[in-house]
């Protein structure tokens, strides 16, 4: 016979175990199943008391609201998912290159094309270095850039393909810079360009203006070679490549495009330097380590200055300079113009110092000059005390031109202006675009699409200069033409909507790449 003590302990038994058997199956997270610690439970007041009719229906309200456990297969996922780099932001990379292959993060193209660039790069090694040595003034500026907006740092290598990093590259087409902005998406991009300074070649100004344009283009096509395609050729033609083989049943990603033969190399040869630089070693390509620290500083409260000078005051070579300021046109930097000076981040106090103790008066030794109605180079050259040839180094004027510009830089009031060799003073033509207005007598088969395609125009442009009912032989049409033409003759679209004069028939292809 039990005693007392041991009827208790039973009874007290026997009331837990029913109570357990009352409350509801606890839900088990997949982290609790692969064995992480269960987060603390929430301790929760006793329910209020309820009346008879919605005790009658709480139960089954609780059977509805009840998750059953997980049953399933329970896996530990070690790998990061597919396509998602895993980058350990605090963690300071020595190497800008490190760095750079962290953030890469664009679908890799494999083609034979691709190949057959990595081929050519790695056959010219010299050139890949001196690419990488002028890199090293403009990349950290360029990743940080791409970085601050969530973009892939492949990027950063895109001004190798364009100008080979050289900021005063300049083509046929008038595309200028380390990223090759023409004239019009320059301005389109808030890219001043005028006599004094052409902020495409700017390298705070147009890096700012490419990552903008790249963004947008990507926001267009949610696709990156799809954008760089578009950078190269413009975002018209490509939008009409990929509308083509839409309605031909085609596949529409760049692979699958017809498109000119610099745009279609365009995207692997950005591929190709991806690849040299993610593992050079195999290739016998030597990749020199670049600090992962800001190249440059930018000082915005200044005065007017002459080029060499600021260099001077700086303690740096005016090559040197010049290569972090490749916007100015003219030996002198005009406040009005660009109130930014961009230096070695070493340098930056003591050009501070330095120009603390110089003379405001003496800062500027040059001047503007409207020359007088049929005066030459020559006779301003006297009037100046200059030699001739100065004179055009100094205003960027070819030795053979023998014509007089509507705009000079000439010493100030007649004092002898430094006679220190400067850099080549760059100042390409820049084509203005005109508008004129022409007629045109339709003939017999002619439609719209063909008279705007004709003239470069749209067939909404031709509605909105005419009032076109239906379209008839003999009829006569007014239309604006536009864009910089060549000796009258028509002019041609071509990659990266630049526009070049068409010569006899041909294309006129885009140089150094």
């Amino acid at each position: 016979m039990r005693t007392l003590a041991e009827r208790g302990a039973v009874i007290t038994a026997l009331a837990l175990l029913s109570a357990c058997a009352s409350q509801p199956s606890p839900v088990v997270s997949p982290l609790q199943a692969g064995g992480a610690a269960a987060p603390t439970p929430v301790l929760e007041a006793p329910a209020p008391a309820v009346d008879a009719g919605a005790a009658t229906a709480a139960p089954q309200k609780m059977e509805q609201a009840r998750l059953l456990p997980f049953e399933g297969e329970r896996r530990v996922v070690s790998e990061p998912l597919r396509g998602i780099a895993r980058v350990d932001r605090t963690e300071q990379r020595d190497d800008l290159w490190h760095r750079i292959r962290d953030g890469f993060a664009m679908p890799n193209l494999d083609s034979p094309l691709v190949a057959e660039k990595v081929a050519w790069y790695a056959a010219r090694p010299d050139s890949l270095t001196r690419m990488f040595e002028r890199s090293r003034r403009y990349l950290h500026h360029i990743v940080e850039e791409l970085e601050r907006r969530g973009m892939p740092t492949e990027l950063a290598l895109l001004p190798m393909v364009e100008s080979s990093f050289n900021p005063m590259a300049y083509s046929r087409a008038h595309a200028s810079g380390l990223w090759q902005f023409i004239p019009p998406t320059g301005r389109r991009y808030s890219l001043p360009q005028n006599w004094w300074y052409d902020a495409r070649r700017d390298i705070v100004a147009s890096t700012t203006a490419a990552l903008d344009y790249l963004s947008d283009l990507y926001e267009m096509h949610g696709d990156w070679q799809l954008a760089l395609a578009s950078y190269n050729w413009g975002e018209n033609a490509v939008a009409r490549a990929i509308e083509k083989n839409r309605a031909a049943g085609l596949p529409t990603e760049y692979a699958h495009l017809a498109m000119p033969q610099e745009t279609r190399q365009y995207v692997p040869k950005l591929q190709a330097l991806k690849n040299i630089i993610a593992n050079p070693q195999p290739l016998g390509i030597q990749l020199d380590p670049i600090p992962n620290q800001p190249y440059f500083a930018t000082i915005t409260k200044t005065r007017d200055i002459d080029l060499r000078l600021a260099a001077k005051l700086a303690e740096m070579p005016v090559e040197e300079f010049v290569a972090l300021n490749p916007g100015f046109n003219r030996p002198f930097i005009p406040v009005a113009i660009s109130s930014r000076i961009v230096l070695p981040a070493d340098r930056v106090e003591v050009f501070h110092a330095n120009l603390l103790k110089q003379d405001a008066k003496a800062l500027v030794s040059w001047q503007a000059y409207t020359p007088r109605k049929g005066e030459s180079l020559a006779a301003i050259a006297r009037k100046f005390a200059v030699p001739v040839a100065r004179l055009k180094e100094v205003n960027g004027i070819a030795a053979r031109n023998r014509g007089t510009p509507a705009l000079l830089v000439v010493p100030l009031n007649g004092a002898a202006a430094d006679t220190g060799k400067l850099p080549i003073m760059y100042a390409p033509p820049i084509p203005v675009a005109t508008s004129r207005s022409v007629s045109h007598t339709v003939k017999p088969g002619e439609t719209l699409t063909t008279i705007a395609s004709r003239y470069r125009v749209s067939v909404d442009d031709l509605r909105r200069w005419n009032s076109i009912g239906r379209l008839a032989p003999g009829q006569k049409l007014r239309i604006q033409t536009r864009g910089p033409t060549a000796k009258g003759r028509p002019v041609q679209k071509t990659a990266k909507g630049k526009t070049r004069p068409q010569a006899k028939g041909k294309q006129i292809r885009k140089s150094g790449h």
